[in-house]
Formats: structure tokens, C-alpha cells, sequence
């Protein structure tokens, strides 16, 4: 089977549980291939914690819950080091980080402290605990949730955390239609549980390395670089896109190229996903705010005043 029919029939199997979102479900998939973390921004109920839970047991992954609140400590994230009598040493019990896919659930409810906790991790997949290192198995993907609306108990997530997210999706409400049918089937039982497994963790690992090697031409690099740097010069903008978030963009790019059957990048592959990877990047400046602009519409400028370049 080819990986993009592997793809396929994830999305398919995902259509089963998930009603209504094929969008949604593509773009968590790309920055999953792309090798990134995922932010999913949403009211509670649209189905967030479901959409990820049905990716592990589709994908047979290992699959850990951690609820963020308030009195969360790092240790409880990443592990801690106990000591031993019978061996007079100290053995490190992992934490629940040491899983292939990490469902951070409501993520803004704890402490910048123990959100730093997730920066080396998310970074470089391994955890640093005295002088060991544990490095994580592979594929590991955090998919983390925050409710937009809510802010009591709440904490504004740092710029270093947010820049570690590859891409922000947002879930967004069922239209008529599929709620009456996400009615009529979760009234009488739970789809999730007749799912089979169809993918195993190594094909992912090598589904991310085959986007690795998407060839992307000096002219793709270009125009990344140039929606980057009208980030960090439109007067609407306080905070503007890092590099991390240029390369970000490029690996989503190649994720969107794989998935249509290509092994190169096209210019409408970085414009397809440039809000998606770039919106949670960007603070608006005091003007921006005090005119009610959005990020996503001061993006859709960028986008519409950048020409899509011609790639030979």
C-alpha cells in the first residue's frame, strides 16, 4: 500500500467517529507527517479530545492523558527520580511525556513553570532529569488543547511554549446535519470503540521521512522567507514569526505536497497552510487591537499583497 492510501484510509476511518471535519482531520495529519506539535484551540465539546484519542487507537500509538491545572508540577509531566533502598541508588520513574502521542488537555490551566516544563521535550524528545538524558520513542507528537474563551484559572501560554506548536487548528462546531448524526449515533453507542488499527508507528516514521526528502525549490524558500518577514514589518504586528516558524512552514508545505500525491512543493502549498502555522506566532500591536483586526485577517493581507512565485 502506498502511504498516501495509507493516509486515505485514516481520514476514512476517522470520517467514522469524526463527522464533518475533513479539513480538520487533513491538517492535524499534516503537522503530525510534518514531524510537529499541534495546538487545537476550540469551545469545550466540538470533539478535540476525541479526534485525538481515535488517532492513537487507529494508529495503534501509545497514548497518554495529562490534565493540566493549576498545582501541576513538572515532575508530574516529565518523571522523577526516587530513591531505591534495596539498590542504595535512585531510579527514575518516567512521567506520562513518555508516550508516542501526548494529549495535553487544556494546557493554558497551569503554571508558565510547569508549561516550561514541555520546551526541551517538545524540542528535542528527550528529558533531562540531573545529569541522564531519556530520549522519547518515536513518532512523538503533542497534541494539546485550550479552551479561547474561557480565562479564569487560565495562563497566557509564553511565546517560546507557543512557538513550539507547529500548527494551531481549530475544530470549529458541527454544521445541522452532522450534529443530528453525531446525535443519533453517540445516543446509541460509541463509534471509537469498532475501530480497527490500520497503521502501525513505524509506517509513520516512515511516512515523516518520505516528507523530509519533498524537494522544495529556492523559489518555495523565498517566498516563505518573504511572508515571514512582512510579519515582522506590517505596523499591525508587535511580535512577528521566528525562523522556527519559517522552517515550520516549509515542513507543512512538504506534508501538503506528499499528501497530494507529489514530491515537490508548489507556492499554494505554503499559502494553504501559511495561517495555520503562523497565527499563534504573532502578537498584534496596541493599533491592531484598538482597530478590532484579527490575526488571521492581517495574515490573509500578507498573503494577498506577496505574489505567488513562478517555480521553473
Amino acid at each position: 500500500m502506498k502511504e498516501q492510501d495509507l493516509i486515505e484510509e485514516i481520514v476514512g476511518n476517522m470520517e467514522k467517529v469524526i463527522f464533518g471535519k475533513t479539513a480538520e482531520i487533513y491538517d492535524i495529519l499534516k503537522g503530525i507527517f510534518a514531524g510537529g506539535h499541534i495546538l487545537i484551540e476550540d469551545v469545550p465539546g466540538v470533539g478535540k479530545t476525541t479526534i485525538i484519542k481515535t488517532l492513537a487507537k487507529i494508529l495503534d500509538l501509545s497514548y497518554s492523558r495529562i490534565q493540566f491545572t493549576p498545582d501541576l508540577l513538572p515532575s508530574d509531566i516529565t518523571g522523577i527520580s526516587i530513591y531505591n533502598q534495596k539498590l542504595g541508588d535512585f531510579q527514575f520513574r518516567k512521567g506520562p511525556i513518555f508516550a508516542n502521542i501526548i494529549l495535553a488537555d487544556e494546557i493554558n490551566r497551569t503554571s508558565p513553570k510547569t508549561q516550561s516544563a514541555l520546551l526541551e521535550v517538545m524540542e528535542e524528545n528527550q528529558v533531562s532529569e540531573g545529569i541522564n538524558t531519556y530520549k522519547l520513542e518515536e513518532p512523538f507528537i503533542v497534541l494539546a488543547t485550550q479552551n479561547p474563551i474561557e480565562y479564569e484559572g487560565t495562563f497566557i501560554l509564553p511565546e517560546a511554549q507557543l512557538d513550539r506548536f507547529m500548527m494551531k487548528v481549530r475544530i470549529g462546531y458541527a454544521d445541522k446535519e452532522n450534529e443530528s448524526k453525531i446525535l443519533q449515533i453517540y445516543g446509541n453507542e460509541e463509534p471509537i470503540k469498532k475501530l480497527k488499527i490500520i497503521g502501525q508507528k513505524e509506517e509513520i516514521v516512515r511516512i515523516q521521512e518520505k516528507v523530509r526528502q519533498v524537494f522544495a525549490a529556492k523559489e518555495v524558500s523565498d517566498y516563505i522567507v518573504s511572508i515571514v518577514n512582512a510579519t515582522r514589518e506590517n505596523k499591525y504586528i508587535a511580535l512577528g514569526a521566528s525562523t522556527r516558524a519559517a522552517l515550520a512552514l516549509l515542513k507543512v508545505a512538504k506534508a501538503n505536497a506528499f499528501i497530494d500525491y507529489r514530491d515537490y512543493v508548489i507556492p499554494q502549498d505554503v499559502k494553504n497552510n501559511a495561517k495555520a502555522v503562523l497565527c499563534h506566532r504573532i502578537t498584534l500591536s496596541s493599533m491592531a487591537r484598538a482597530k478590532g483586526l484579527s490575526v488571521d485577517e492581517i495574515i490573509e493581507e500578507i498573503l494577498d499583497k506577496i505574489p505567488l512565485p513562478k517555480v521553473r
